[in-house]
């Protein structure tokens, strides 16, 4: 019976989400039916959605085998590198304050002298009453590290892609992005009119080839990387990808979310890593969540780009301003960035050591290159769920990543690493994921998981 629920786990697990529908098929709003007459018990809402009854099958077949949730943990007080879940203090490689400026009074500070003098909310879009002095000052700030003429915030970093591809790209034109990017960008992708098509991961040749084959058809052409690739933890090719850019003339955006910080030698991003003015990139966005200690999005540009932004894209128009208490710490925290090197510095120290420990323990960390994403290959979603749950019992927070986050086969634990961690504590962790990998094997739940896939075919 043990078996038969990790199959059911297994394929819950791992069964693909249908497709969504293409927002161009039902751009066209039909006209409303007439009012069916409705014999027989009523419908039963949500438990009628595909996506409802996957859940539940997943939740019930975990349940059966003994595997809880990993999601949605309660930190009780501040998740720094150390945190407080169910009364017992854990090391903590679940935040992503990769420089520790989240635990730095500096920005706290700077947000609490705005809440005193503008309150808690913007209580109003940018374009009616919203805009401060604090919000022009980040703004400012954005710009100037990307070397650009202008940029702007906004109240989510999901909705600035959701809200930049759609307004950007339009029915005659083409979005090119790699096949790892965040949600947000294939979000935005689908919301847009234009075509739409993603290449390999990192796979330069195959980008270039699509390039050869339909620039030629398409007005305008946006290629759409990230800086540091949020699940495993590599860069893009950003030379290569700028001399794509300028062959096929098409745009180039980089989505910095991860990257501001981890990479360069002072942490100011992917083109400090390889040497590249930023101003060669034609849009760079971010998010305000993780080094820059707030929440929110930011996109820097030409002077043409924002003003043209700032006029249509929804999730600015359409939405309330970022709270001028995050934009004051944000702000101080872009310019701790620059102020304090040594943090970056730090924090790439500690990932050299994380993959130096990972190798000596027989632990694969994929192609991560140590730059605050440091992901530990598990492959069985079952496997690093229940791998998971072992080490929050032996003091370690770290969620795993599984499909269809990642593509089948390829779960992970992912630790996100901060400047305040210690070697010591990267010792401890990937010493006790090995101890708990060997454990479960040992317990005979890999066996139990390998059975399970062959009796799944």
């Amino acid at each position: 019976m043990r078996g038969a629920a990790l199959a059911a786990a297994r394929q819950a697990l791992e069964e693909p989400a249908p497709a969504p529908h293409d927002v161009r098929d039902t751009a066209r709003v039909p006209e409303r039916p007439r009012k069916a007459e409705v014999s027989g018990p009523r419908p039963q809402g949500l438990k009628e959605l595909e996506g409802f009854r996957q859940l539940q099958m997943l939740e019930q077949a975990g349940a059966a085998i003994g595997l809880g949730s990993p999601y949605f943990r309660l930190h009780e007080g501040h998740a720094q590198s150390r945190s407080q879940i169910a009364g017992a203090e854990v090391l903590n490689f679940g935040s992503y304050d990769y420089l520790g400026l989240n635990a730095d009074p500096r920005p706290r500070q700077a947000a609490m002298s705005a809440l005193e003098r503008y309150g808690v909310s913007a209580s109003g879009s940018r374009m009616v009453s919203g805009t401060r002095p604090v919000h022009l000052a980040l703004e400012e700030a954005l710009a100037r590290h990307y070397h650009c003429e202008a940029a702007l915030s906004f109240v989510s970093g999901h909705a600035t892609n959701v809200s930049l591809i759609p307004t950007l790209m339009e029915e005659r034109d083409l979005v090119l992005s790699d096949a790892f990017v965040h949600n947000s960008v294939s979000t935005g992708m689908a919301l847009s009119a234009a075509a739409r098509r993603s290449f390999p991961h990192n796979d330069m040749d195959a980008l270039e080839r699509i390039l050869e084959n339909h620039r030629p058809l398409h007005r305008h052409v946006l290629i759409v990387v990230e800086g540091l690739y949020s699940m495993d933890g590599d860069l893009p090719d950003l030379p290569r990808l700028l001399a794509l850019r300028d062959r096929y003339d098409a745009w180039l955006m980089v989505d910095e979310a991860h990257a501001l910080g981890p990479v360069g030698a002072s942490g100011r991003g992917v083109f400090e890593h390889f040497g590249i003015d930023p101003a060669e990139v034609d849009i760079w966005m971010g998010t305000l969540s993780k080094t820059l200690a707030s929440t929110g999005g930011y996109v820097a540009g030409s002077k043409d780009l924002i003003r043209y932004l700032k006029a249509r894209a929804p999730g600015h128009v359409f939405s309330v301003a970022l709270p001028p208490c995050l934009a004051a710490s944000a702000a101080e925290a872009l310019r701790l960035l620059a102020r304090e090197p040594g943090r970056a510095a730090q924090l790439q120290t500690l990932g050299a050591h994380f993959l130096e420990k990972a190798r000596d323990l027989g632990l694969d960390c994929g192609a991560a290159v140590g730059s605050g994403v440091l992901p530990v290959m598990i492959g069985d979603s079952a496997l690093a769920t229940k791998l998971s749950e072992r080490l929050l019992a032996a003091g370690v927070n770290v969620a795993p990543v599984t499909f269809p986050g990642v593509p089948m086969g390829s779960a992970r634990l992912r630790f996100f690493l901060s400047s305040d961690h210690r070697p010591e504590d990267i010792d401890r962790a990937l010493e006790a994921t090995r101890d708990c990998l060997d454990q479960l094997e040992a317990e005979g739940f890999t066996r139990l998981l390998g059975a399970a896939q062959r009796a799944g075919g």
